[in-house]
């Protein structure tokens, strides 16, 4: 089996060095193309008016000056062209992708260009700032991630489907389970803004992006990573409201 590992954390983020270690247990045929930066919250960004480089970094390595997105597009249109990869695995993400956040998540954006480029794909985060560790527990999403791909390459799923999968921030022998979730709903807005004054005059911005503890419902991807289960969720890109159009149609 041929794998692509991809993220949004960057070619040298830990996150990646961990997935590259998961995917050795799972084929001998890993190659990895991701961004040269960070490249959080990209979502689906695609380089259109700039030029994209690749450079390569070490046997089966190379990183892309450009997104998520563009770093599989470039990998299957050139580096893998004449022998693409059987999965793609994005991540392990410094941080959870739950919620409302898979929008704008580059991590889950690499998977979901790898399934429209007809790539089984899943994308793959550790959850932070739950239960009041002071470092990332690395070695939780290291124990369990080899299973948890293997579980789901044995189930199998549609084309058009990726995986959205959360570590939660415990100790690897407090991991709970594995649940299988739907995309959860924050009661809260998260988007803030730090507004400073220019020492050249005028305003300037930081976007900030608080965090705090909602109320989810039970089967939410929140509320597994709250109780402190894996979760796993079936993502995909039709984003038809089914209900309103229902309506609309019969009006």
């Amino acid at each position: 089996m041929r794998i692509l590992l991809t993220n949004d954390d960057g070619v040298r983020a830990t996150g990646l060095q961990v997935l590259r270690r998961i995917a050795a247990e799972l084929s001998d045929d890993v190659w990895v193309c991701a961004p040269d930066t960070e490249q959080s919250a990209a979502s689906r960004g695609v380089s259109l008016h700039n030029p994209v480089r690749l450079r390569h970094l070490d046997d089966r390595v190379y990183s892309v000056t450009g997104t998520p997105t563009d770093s599989v597009i470039v990998a299957m249109r050139d580096l893998l062209d004449d022998h693409p990869p059987d999965l793609v695995l994005s991540g392990i993400n410094r941080g959870q992708n739950l919620a409302e956040d898979v929008t704008f998540s580059g991590t889950v954006a690499g998977a979901l260009q790898g399934m429209q480029m007809g790539v089984p794909a899943i994308a793959l985060s550790l959850a932070r700032g739950f239960q009041g560790a002071t470092s990332l527990p690395w070695e939780t999403a290291e124990a369990h991630g080899a299973n948890v791909i293997r579980t789901l390459l044995d189930q199998g799923w549609p084309k058009r489907v990726i995986f959205n999968v959360n570590f939660p921030d415990v100790a690897p022998d407090a991991v709970r389970g594995v649940q299988f979730t739907r995309q959860g709903h924050r009661d809260f807005q998260m988007s803030h803004i730090d507004k400073r004054d220019h020492p050249r005059g005028g305003d300037y911005y930081w976007l900030t992006y608080g965090a705090k503890k909602s109320n989810p419902d039970a089967g939410t991807d929140l509320r597994a990573i709250y109780d402190g289960y894996i979760s796993v969720t079936p993502l995909h890109t039709d984003l038809t409201h089914e209900a309103t159009l229902a309506r609309l149609q019969e009006s």
